[in-house]
């Protein structure tokens, strides 16, 4: 199924702030790294969405999480799409579900539920970790800085959900190391740094 991931953009700059904006680009950013990853190493089932499909749910994960839905988020994904004439297909709500399965009741079963579950809040902490330099450059920052201040400095960026985000390396899940899969978010953060601002 073919998405015009435009069309989804142009719903969530209208509906979101800009921080949350910059964040919704840098976890599609990293569901894609992610994807690119795990397909290079052979770790890709064949039952998974693709590729379009995970960046698309990083994209839009958060898309309620602003304007009359805020209170509600993230129950209100399909709503808030629903607005813009926009649709949500099954697979991707329930990626995108995954994300928060605390509130969701849906529990990361899947490759892309569990990047999406384990990234989200680690692209807070590579962004917190840009703002250290003077020129809050995400060029600046070398995986061993966010590695460091991830497992070392629990109160630097304190809204990080350090235990979700180190169960990327669950064999179950993802099965990658904590400093490969920051080095996978970093990278594919860096590579859209000038669209976030960074």
């Amino acid at each position: 199924m073919q998405h015009n991931r435009e069309k989804y953009l142009e719903a969530l700059k209208k509906q979101l702030e800009p921080n949350i904006l910059n964040h919704s680009l840098a976890l599609e950013a990293c569901m894609g790294g992610i994807y690119d990853y795990l397909q290079s190493q052979g770790k890709m089932p064949a039952n998974e969405p693709n590729k379009e499909e995970w960046c698309l749910a990083g994209l839009i994960h958060d898309v309620d999480f602003g304007g009359e839905f805020k209170e509600q988020h993230p129950y209100k994904t399909k709503e808030a799409l629903a607005k813009y004439g926009l649709e949500l297909s099954e697979v991707l709500d329930q990626i995108v579900k995954a994300h928060a399965p605390d509130f969701t009741g849906v529990q990361p079963v899947s490759k892309a539920q569990w990047a999406i579950f384990c990234a989200d809040s680690l692209t807070g902490l590579i962004i917190a970790v840009a703002f250290i330099y003077p020129s809050r450059k995400l060029a600046e920052v070398k995986v061993s800085s966010v590695l460091k201040r991830f497992l070392k400095e629990p109160k630097f960026a304190s809204g990080t959900r350090r235990d979700e985000v180190a169960l990327c390396a669950k064999p179950e899940g993802l099965d990658i190391p904590i400093e490969k899969f920051i080095e996978i978010c970093l990278v594919a953060m860096q590579n859209i740094a000038p669209q976030i601002g960074l």
